[in-house]
């Protein structure tokens, strides 16, 4: 049996690629090359278009569809302005896969279903992935604790099969994997395949600076943490000073955090309107104090700094827990090949 067959599962299926395994669609980081670089793999890339503007989303889609004819997916975030114009754009390209870090709507899902896509939020609770199984979502992405950047708080190991039982959509797992063990470990629990972030953030098809990169690779398994300093909500991120002093900053969180929006928005080319409008776009939609919103408007472009401007001293890293054992910059041919051989590999000495 060819290892394509042996590793076929109902997320295989829907999704219409090779392999179980899906690069999440992380901000700043899951452009148009590494998108494209996983899916010519086998896998589910995932365009990271929360944190592009249209044009740049349009640009960016464009760009996978010129240089692979393999499904991909996007990823949206329900509260942009222009969400409804970025949802029929993805319709009329026909992009394969609608990801979403929030609950995205039960209209949205209906309006994305009707038109053939493929809806799949992430969550971390089985009570949320029951929600929007409610709404017709065709799979979740259930990420566990120790996942990075936004995540929940319950372990990976229980959250699984929790969600397992909770729907009967196919689920993927997420939360720390990085091997093909991980993955038959995964579908041990009942999921359908994996999703990993950290594991292709750490990829020579990444476009995250190399020696941002290095940071990441010196990184152990107690080297990160999750924190609501930063935007108010429970975020994985390696720890730095930065980071620290925003723990520590107490009731000075709020003008520390307008302090640095004002301090860093140069060096992200970040406009006063662009800021007010993310903000207030967040307020609106998650019911955020305005403490928390000058946090949550000044997360991004911070992230941006490191992540894409390659200025680690802004110190704001989302990363997995899994970072403690990942040493190489592989190419995500090479993740995903790794990732099948050591799957059959483990299958077949638990099958003796």
């Amino acid at each position: 049996m060819a290892a394509a067959d042996r590793l076929q599962t109902r997320a295989t299926e829907l999704f219409g690629v090779r392999y179980p395994v899906v690069q999440t669609g992380m901000g700043w980081v899951s452009g148009a090359g590494l998108t494209t670089a996983t899916a010519r793999a086998g896998g589910l890339g995932i365009l990271a278009s929360a944190t592009m503007t249209m044009p740049e989303m349009v640009r960016a889609i464009d760009e996978v569809k010129a240089a692979t004819d393999a499904p991909f997916g996007v990823n949206l975030r329900t509260d942009s302005v222009d969400i409804d114009a970025r949802v029929d754009h993805l319709i009329a390209t026909g992009v394969r896969v609608a990801s979403f870090a929030q609950a995205p709507g039960e209209a949205t899902v209906k309006k994305l279903k009707d038109a053939g896509l493929v809806v799949m939020p992430t969550i971390g609770a089985p009570r949320h992935a029951e929600k929007v199984a409610e709404w017709g979502v065709d799979a979740v992405i259930a990420q566990g604790a120790e996942g990075g950047g936004h995540t929940g708080v319950i372990p990976t190991s229980l959250l699984i099969p929790a969600v397992v039982d909770a729907v009967d959509i196919p689920v993927i797992a997420a939360g720390g994997f990085h091997s093909g063990a991980g993955l038959v470990a995964a579908l041990a629990f009942g999921a359908e395949g994996i999703a990993m972030g950290t594991r292709f953030l750490l990829s020579a098809d990444s476009s995250v600076p190399d020696h941002v990169k290095e940071t990441y690779l010196a990184t152990n398994l107690t080297g990160t943490v999750v924190t609501t300093a930063i935007d108010g909500a429970p975020q994985r991120v390696i720890r730095t000073d930065v980071i620290d002093g925003l723990e520590r900053a107490g009731w000075l969180a709020f003008p520390r955090a307008v302090l640095n929006a004002l301090r860093f928005r140069k060096i992200t080319r970040t406009s006063m309107r662009d800021l007010l409008r993310e903000g207030l776009a967040m307020k609106k939609a998650q019911d955020l104090t305005w403490g928390q919103l000058a946090m949550a408007a000044n997360a991004p472009m911070l992230t941006k700094a490191t992540m894409v401007d390659g200025h680690p001293e802004v110190g704001i890293m989302p990363t997995g827990q899994g970072v403690g054992v990942i040493r190489g910059l592989p190419t995500s041919q090479e993740i995903i090949d790794e990732i099948v051989t050591d799957a059959l590999a483990t299958l077949d000495r638990l099958t003796r």
